[in-house]
């Protein structure tokens, strides 16, 4: 136990809650049917999750130095079953949409304890080798979600992917108050709320103006109003870091190159190599009918390539510039979004399997470095909090990235279908349409949604790889895990 236990415990939270992230994902049709959801309703089940993690990481991280982080992660577990108890309740995609948000402010309250709770129990080998444990359980998680998430679907249905957490829940809380000792960051170090809302404020506001752009039009009051509102709190989260005695992100960092290029890289690569799956899902599900079993195995040339590849990375390529694999990872990515964009009335699932291969590919050069790349490309001191902005930024692109792709996937279907129309079928009724258009036709629209998504993530991740080759040049190599010295400085802030 008192080996295994520590790391038992930890790397049960983690592999929940980025299980969490993807096995919604072939759900999607199911909730839309059951639940009567429209295509935004489904963006903010997958973006709820995500904003929250995101927008809250750093802050929860700053406030368990203080309180304790066995405390903070405990209830972060606690909070995290109770929402899936809401979500798999919900009847009705508010309500789900709600109790999504509330799972990642538990989500956020484990990830952030999680790397400090490792440091704090192990040392040396134990160290590196609990490290490694919970990076191949993260790597893990993030492939079978698909997987699992259809098995349940398709079995005892949609709510019991968020069901099946509770005894793992329950589990997790035993272990963790059993096993794992309490822990707190250096005395004195004091929480930057106003930070953390600012920043709320900030992704939030503009992951909604985007989603309402593609119900309303990119210039509707109501979007211009969200998009602005947004870029106050941006200016105001700045101006409160420049004071603030313990900030989240410290602004001078900003003025570091390869840092910017790591974290332009960071936010990119979660949105471009993942932000469309949930409309791929959609389209798999409601136009091809596929059961979602078969819409989450056909996801597996992603994610194995990108485990592979990852080891490979790993094993054989640890001294290779940071700005070799994490730009031309994305290009890599780039490139495999461009393949995917093949798409028409009559094309198969098979038609995304090379492009798919490409972005699991580019997917494991850049997961495995862009941590590493963050630490060396900041002073000693600031690590840790360098390690909690990588992550930050890759759950925002994420988030970001769901938003940007679903309404360019129905500004696009709007002008094939009336807009109803392409709400109601983006959300899984196509059944309910097929009176009014033909099967050619739907075909068609939703194909024509997905190349254009497609084509714009390519541009994305090609921008992003020459971002990360031109301001990336760090003379110390990229590492694929924190420095042992550096990793008690990254557990006060990273999660």
């Amino acid at each position: 136990m008192r080996t295994w236990g520590p790391l038992t415990a930890v790397c049960l939270g983690t592999f929940m809650l980025l299980l969490d992230v993807t096995i919604v994902v072939v759900a999607l049709p199911d909730m839309a049917r059951a639940l009567h959801a429209s295509l935004s309703d489904l963006q903010w089940v997958v973006d709820g999750y995500a904003l929250a993690l995101a927008a809250l990481l750093l802050g929860i991280g700053a406030a368990a130095d203080i309180l304790g982080r066995r405390r903070v992660h405990v209830v972060g577990v606690v909070l995290f079953a109770a929402a899936s108890l809401l979500c798999g309740l919900a009847s009705g995609p508010g309500t789900l949409v709600a109790a999504r948000a509330l799972q990642g402010v538990g989500a956020a309250a484990m990830f952030a304890t999680t790397l400090p709770l490792l440091g704090s129990v192990y040392q040396g080998r134990q160290r590196s080798a609990a490290l490694g444990v919970w990076g191949a359980v993260s790597g893990g998680a993030a492939a079978v979600g698909p997987v699992l998430g259809g098995v349940l679907t398709e079995g005892p249905g949609w709510r019991w992917i968020f069901f099946v957490n509770l005894p793992v829940s329950v589990l997790s809380v035993w272990l963790t108050l059993r096993a794992v000792p309490e822990s707190r960051g250096p005395r004195g170090m004091r929480i930057d709320w106003a930070g953390t809302v600012m920043f709320a404020g900030f992704a939030g506001g503009t992951t909604y103006a985007v989603v309402r752009a593609g119900e309303d039009g990119w210039t509707s009051s109501v979007t211009l109003g969200a998009f602005a509102l947004a870029a106050l709190a941006l200016v105001c989260f700045v101006l409160v870091e420049r004071r603030a005695a313990h900030p989240l992100l410290d602004p001078s960092l900003l003025r570091k190159p390869a840092f910017v290029g790591v974290m332009a890289g960071a936010l990119a690569f979660n949105g471009v190599a993942f932000g469309v799956t949930p409309y791929l899902s959609i389209w798999m599900q409601t136009l091809l009918g596929m059961s979602p079993v078969r819409g989450g195995l056909t996801l597996l040339p992603l994610t194995v390539a990108a485990m592979v590849v990852a080891v490979l990375v790993g094993r054989l390529l640890h001294g290779v510039p940071a700005r070799l694999t994490i730009g031309g990872g994305l290009l890599l990515i780039g490139s495999g979004s461009f393949c995917q964009a093949v798409l028409d009335a009559g094309s198969g699932w098979t038609a995304l399997v090379p492009g798919l291969v490409l972005v699991g590919v580019g997917t494991g050069f850049v997961s495995p470095t862009v941590a590493g790349a963050a630490l060396a490309s900041v002073p000693p001191e600031r690590a840790g909090m360098a390690g909690g902005a990588v992550n930050t930024v890759r759950q925002l692109g994420y988030a970001l990235g769901v938003a940007v792709f679903g309404t360019v996937v129905t500004s696009r279907m709007r002008d094939t279908l009336p807009q109803d129309a392409a709400h109601t079928l983006a959300g899984g009724g196509a059944g309910a349409l097929r009176g009014s258009f033909s099967e050619h036709a739907l075909r068609t629209a939703f194909a024509s949604g997905l190349d254009t998504a497609l084509v714009v993530a390519g541009v994305a991740g090609m921008l992003a790889g020459a971002v990360v080759l031109v301001l990336v040049r760090s003379p110390r190599p990229a590492v694929t895990q924190p420095a042992p010295g550096a990793l008690k400085e990254t557990a006060a802030r990273q999660g």
